[in-house]
């Protein structure tokens, strides 16, 4: 199993989603306005190297949007202050028009609706892939205590209706250690799913991946879109071309250009700093 996977067994970790939903108990996501996150003059310095320099987003409601530009950039950066994994040195981030981002953990940001997806599919390789699935659900671990609980109808068809969305209906009792590296991929995306996410971060989803899951990817990425709203961080620009909407390219740490796919891929100064790369 990986620490990175999802934090489902671990009862440390646990108690901490439990104590982390108490605290921001009666906060839920207000979108009244449109937008579901908000940045704005987000600055992070690592010994006196900007990875973000006042860097400001707008991402709405249901939205699908894309994010590309150069290694350095900033793209990891910007994902791990919205996950609470790195603190802005300055700013304001916050989910909806209430919860202030800085001001929780990332198990209160994940507790909040914020799903994230590493470079690295981290799943549990010796579970099946329903069991993983039902591993990832969102419930009170300590009284499910993990799998052994049984499953109510409506959890049964939660699953169902995420291995049909995934495209592992198929493969729901394969070992996922077994699975292709596209699936693996899919089956994270799945057990953030499960978690019931208002927003969900894609890092790089189709690296490493055939033509085929490539393809299949992006058709689940439109349809997850409205639904939840998505942000997907990728370098493969055939990929962005068949999903963008909007797409945001970042440079040294701020907002270089944003626009339609057309647009961006037009302008001098993202040809110049990456596309002509």
């Amino acid at each position: 199993m990986n620490a990175e996977a999802l934090h489902v067994l671990d009862p440390g970790q646990a108690a901490g989603l439990s104590q982390a939903g108490m605290r921001i108990a009666g906060e839920t996501v207000d979108t009244t306005h449109g937008p579901i996150l908000y940045l704005d003059g987000i600055t992070v310095s690592f010994d006196g190297f900007k990875a973000l320099n006042n860097l400001s987003l707008t991402i709405m409601d249901g939205e699908l949007r894309c994010i590309i530009g150069p290694n350095g950039a900033g793209k990891t950066t910007m994902m791990d202050v919205i996950t609470g994994k790195t603190r802005p040195d300055s700013g304001s981030a916050f989910f909806g028009q209430t919860i202030d981002l800085t001001r929780l953990t990332e198990a209160e940001i994940a507790h909040a609706g914020i799903g994230r997806k590493f470079q690295k599919p981290t799943v549990f390789e010796r579970h099946s892939v329903f069991e993983n699935l039902e591993l990832a659900m969102k419930a009170d671990k300590r009284v499910r205590a993990a799998i052994r609980a049984r499953l109510a109808s409506d959890d049964l068809d939660r699953i169902t209706e995420i291995l049909d969305l995934i495209h592992l209906r198929d493969e729901a009792d394969r070992l996922a250690g077994l699975l292709s590296h596209g699936q693996k991929q899919w089956l994270e995306i799945g057990m953030l799913l499960m978690q019931e996410p208002r927003l969900l971060l894609l890092d790089e989803p189709v690296a490493g991946m055939t033509d085929e899951e490539t393809e299949r990817t992006a058709e689940l990425c439109q349809s997850l879109a409205g639904r939840h709203s998505v942000i997907v961080v990728e370098h493969d620009m055939d990929f962005i071309a068949s999903i963008a909407r909007t797409v945001t390219v970042l440079h040294e740490g701020a907002l270089l250009a944003e626009g339609p796919m057309d647009t961006v891929q037009a302008d001098s100064r993202v040809i110049e700093v990456y596309l002509g790369r």
